[in-house]
């Protein structure tokens, strides 16, 4: 998937509208990325977002981000020398899933908790400042592990627990959590997810908490009649102009029928 791709599915970032070069493709990217050493990563994204709080779901939240003050706001996509930013935008599932938590500390409590598609870290970091037990980010994008760890940092709480390996189908490991915000984009995606999810709850009755603000993808999905609505927050209006028509964000939990 090409950087300009981000653009068609969340329409947020504001990349032009070029295709990005053949030989700067999405996996010489991702080895690219994982050879670069820690401290480059870390001074790059330092040097390339701005910290945001104000005019979010979860403004006692800081995160490094994207904004149009950003170079690579508007900057050309093919000079992006990493995979597509993700990462880089606190999406609206993220943040109501963040919001609940902050707002309901006890369902992160001392739990074992699992940030699948973490991106910037944000509701890993709400499980741990709920006082969670053990949080663990998973993201495959080395450079959101490195981000999230900024943002631990930024918050003054200890690094969470970031991994990259792809979790979705492997063998389900103990968790008591699993937050899932905005990963509802892709049908193929969901369908995977939705059989993983299902193994989770049947071998270690996790309990499944998912953040969407009713993209189609989602909403056409069959997952969709297992939930149950927990809290629906009204996006702040920089984010509703920003993501184009969603005004709301909608925090479910995942009943499902084993």
């Amino acid at each position: 998937m090409k950087l300009h791709t981000i653009r068609n599915m969340y329409t947020v970032l504001h990349w032009r509208t070029q295709r990005v070069a053949e030989k700067v493709s999405c996996t010489n990217k991702q080895r690219f990325s994982s050879q670069v050493a820690s401290g480059d990563i870390s001074r790059f994204i330092v040097e390339n977002t701005e910290v945001v709080g104000d005019d979010t779901l979860t403004p006692e939240i800081k995160l490094r981000l994207f904004t149009p003050n950003c170079r690579f706001w508007h900057a050309k996509p093919e000079l992006w020398p990493f995979p597509e930013p993700y990462w880089a935008i606190y999406w609206p599932g993220g943040q109501a899933l963040a919001r609940y938590l902050l707002n309901n500390p006890g369902v992160a409590e001392g739990k074992k908790v699992l940030d699948l598609g973490s991106g910037c870290g944000a509701s890993a970091i709400a499980a741990n400042l709920c006082g969670a037990a053990h949080v663990v980010a998973n993201d495959i994008d080395n450079v959101a592990a490195m981000a999230t760890i900024i943002n631990c940092e930024l918050n003054g709480i200890g690094p969470v627990e970031c991994l990259t390996d792809n979790m979705i189908g492997s063998q389900p490991k103990h968790y008591d959590l699993i937050l899932l915000g905005d990963m509802f984009y892709d049908e193929v995606l969901a369908d995977g997810l939705h059989r993983w999810l299902d193994s989770c709850i049947n071998t270690h009755g996790t309990t499944v908490l998912i953040g969407d603000p009713g993209r189609a993808q989602f909403e056409e999905h069959g997952i969709k009649r297992l939930l149950r609505p927990m809290a629906e927050f009204e996006l702040p209006e920089s984010v509703q102009r920003e993501n184009h028509g969603l005004t709301r964000s909608t925090v479910w939990r995942y009943h499902p029928k084993l």
